[in-house]
Order: C-alpha cells, then sequence, then structure tokens
C-alpha cells in the first residue's frame, strides 16, 4: 500500500497519470476546499459554485490525462487558473458583467498596508465591524475586481502571479485592483462606513 499523505502534489499528479486513482483522490481531497473557497469567493452562489468545481476537475483530470501538466511545483497553482478559466468561461456567457480594463498611466506602487500588530481587545473588535464591512463591500464589487482582491489579499499572490493566473497583463491586474479600491472607497463613502483599523 502506498503512502499518499508524505507525496506532493505533482507526485499524486504523476501517480494518477499513471494509472493510480487513488493518487487522484488524495490530490482532490487536499485541495477540493481551498479551490471550493476561492470559487464561492468570485461566484458568491454555492450552487454555481459547485458546477464550476465540479467543471474544474474534469478539466483537470482530462488535462492529466491527455499529458498537459507538467511538473512545475505548482499543482494548486497550475489548478487555480484552470478554476479561473472555467468561471471567466461562465461569466462570458452570462455576459452580465462589464469589465474597464486600465489606463497605460495607472501607478499603483503603494496598494498594501502594514500588518496589524498588537491589537487589545477593543480594537480587535472595531476591526472585526471594519472587515465585516470590507467583505460586505467586496461582494458588490465586479467579478473580476473582487478576484483580484481576493488574490491579492486572502491567498497573498503577487501582481504578477495574479496576472499568470487570470490571463491578463500585469497592467490589467493593477487596473483592476485600483478600480476595486476606488469602487470600496464610493461604497464606503456613501454608506457613511469607517474604514480606519485601529491599532
Amino acid at each position: 500500500m502506498k503512502n499518499y499523505a508524505s507525496r506532493t502534489d505533482e507526485e499524486l499528479a504523476l501517480l494518477y497519470v499513471g494509472g493510480d486513482n487513488r493518487a487522484f483522490d488524495e490530490l482532490l481531497a487536499r485541495n477540493q476546499q481551498k479551490l471550493f473557497n476561492y470559487i464561492l469567493f468570485v461566484v458568491r452562489d454555492p450552487e454555481r459554485a459547485n458546477d464550476i468545481f465540479q467543471d474544474t476537475f474534469v478539466k483537470v483530470i482530462v488535462k492529466l490525462q491527455e499529458g498537459k501538466y507538467t511538473t512545475s511545483g505548482k499543482f494548486a497553482y497550475w489548478v487555480t487558473r484552470i478554476a479561473h478559466n472555467v468561471m471567466m468561461d461562465w461569466y462570458r456567457q452570462q455576459r452580465q458583467e462589464h469589465v474597464v480594463e486600465p489606463t497605460e498611466g495607472n501607478d499603483l506602487s503603494n496598494l498594501r498596508g502594514d500588518t496589524l500588530m498588537d491589537l487589545n481587545r477593543e480594537n480587535e473588535i472595531i476591526n472585526a465591524q471594519v472587515m465585516d464591512d470590507v467583505r460586505r463591500m467586496m461582494d458588490a464589487l465586479p467579478a473580476p475586481q473582487r478576484e483580484v482582491v481576493y488574490m491579492r489579499f486572502y491567498q497573498d499572490l503577487s501582481f504578477k502571479e495574479i496576472a499568470d493566473l487570470t490571463g491578463v497583463s500585469i497592467n490589467t491586474s493593477l487596473g483592476r485592483m485600483r478600480y476595486a479600491l476606488i469602487n470600496m472607497r464610493r461604497m464606503a463613502k456613501q454608506h457613511d462606513i469607517m474604514l480606519n483599523i485601529e491599532m
């Protein structure tokens, strides 16, 4: 009996390509929750997220069986890229979102804030409310903007990684982040929401 728990995702993928179906079961178990959470965050509909998740893993299986996976040490990254493509195909079919592309002159070098440290209990409560408000505003963003914010702040990906995953230029990724921040500031102003984090 093979010890699947000690294998990397890449090793499991290659075992599956070699005919070991149990290796794929382990791959799925390791990656399904994180991938489903990512999809659900972007599409905001559990039923649709489940459909996209299943479509994603069907494509993963097909691509593995066709030999279109090369070990690069980033299996989860590869699967996330496939999920992104499945979601974008779905959005294109729906034609509900209008994506505003950035202009050439975007200067977005200072988008990331400092890490929060040593909060007292009162500040933790205030910050929890602020983060709740931020999540609600993120839910109101168009999907491409929401996706970039999620990848940047929740998955801690660089803009280059986001660009690679979403199949757009770095400038487009930066522009989507810029428009997301503009939209969130506008929503905060309209609803008189304070977005200051207490230190």
